[in-house]
């Protein structure tokens, strides 16, 4: 068994491995640790420029395109390793960004997970949408991170370089800790991509287990790599994919109120796009819910898989407020501003 393994997921992401992935083999040098890109069944030369112009990495060829959750779960089940590191093809890395990751696992044998600080690649001074400082949600499942509240993205000016619990660890930098991750069942493949990593916390958060903040490292993310921020297909994933993560893994006690609540917030969210005259992603908001509802059977097996993970709850971590109403009405705008009381 490798100590870590540092396994980045490529799709026809040749431009980007070109622009990131010797940054990676040169900052991640170390013993015990090895590199490997889960190629997705490119058709763009990605795997022919691998293994021509790279060395110290090794390649597992997938198929096809199994998504970002199936792509991991199938590559994660060749790799025998203490952790695995999730990194995005769109990444780049700072020297020594591993170290401080690995020894904060190393240290905290109850966490399952921790992320670094996640900053933009093009905005340098600013925190980067996906992770940022660490991430949460509301009672809603809306998911907003220390340094982003929906659209609204932070400066990085220190306020959040503090070490402490989170609700999720981002998919584009994580480090888990692989009985961990084979305990709580890996990624959701029906999630296909985008917030299968909340999920997954989630489960981790049941099982008794932490998840964490490292601000000691930091990476620099592109965003956007693989489904544009604006693309219908990522709000249709995300409208779905929130559905699937309140079914699953909410309360007995909560379930019903919260979930009538959240389908009367899409309803609204439908309508303002409509409005904007954005039509398409009006519609993947009404085919997020017809696919929610084909997929009801499912769901429910899925949840009695996840309260077998088990029944503990991450107090404190999930806020008690409706995101949207904070952000717009009441115009809560930065994380510091909308936790406050």
């Amino acid at each position: 068994m490798i100590k870590t393994a540092v396994v980045i997921l490529n799709w026809n992401g040749l431009k980007y491995l070109k622009m990131f992935l010797p940054g990676v083999v040169r900052h991640t040098a170390g013993t015990g640790t090895e590199i490997f890109v889960a190629d997705n069944g490119s058709t763009d030369g990605s795997q022919d420029w691998i293994t021509s112009e790279v060395s110290n990495v090794r390649l597992i060829r997938l198929e096809k395109n199994h998504g970002f959750a199936e792509g991991y779960n199938l590559a994660l089940a060749q790799i025998d390793s203490q952790y695995y590191v999730l990194l995005n093809s769109d990444i780049e890395v700072t020297p020594r960004w591993l170290d401080p990751l690995v020894k904060y696992m190393d240290s905290s044998p109850d966490t399952a997970s921790c992320q670094p600080k996640i900053l933009s690649y093009h905005n340098r001074d600013y925190f980067e949408y996906a992770g940022a400082a660490g991430g949460f949600i509301d009672k809603y499942g809306y998911p907003l991170c220390r340094g982003r509240v929906l659209f609204r993205i932070e400066k990085d000016r220190g306020q959040y370089d503090s070490r402490t619990d989170i609700f999720w660890s981002t998919g584009a930098c994580m480090i888990v800790r692989s009985s961990a991750w084979k305990e709580c069942g890996g990624f959701d493949p029906d999630f296909f991509a985008h917030m299968e990593e909340i999920d997954l916390c989630w489960r981790f958060h049941k099982a008794g287990y932490r998840v964490s903040f490292v601000p000691d490292s930091a990476i620099y993310h592109v965003g956007g790599g693989a489904l544009p921020y604006e693309s219908p297909f990522k709000t249709y994933l995300n409208f779905r994919n929130s559905l699937f993560l309140l079914y699953k893994n909410l309360p007995d006690r909560e379930f019903r109120r919260t979930m009538f609540k959240r389908k009367i917030l899409d309803g609204i969210a439908a309508v303002f796009f409509l409005l904007k005259g954005q039509f398409r992603s009006s519609l993947a908001v009404l085919r997020a819910h017809v696919h929610y509802y084909r997929n009801i059977g499912k769901l429910r097996q899925k949840r009695k898989m996840a309260r077998a993970c088990g029944q503990k709850e991450a107090h404190g971590l999930i806020l008690n407020k409706c995101l949207v109403f904070e952000f717009y009405i009441l115009k809560k705008r930065t994380f510091d501003i909308l936790t406050s009381r």
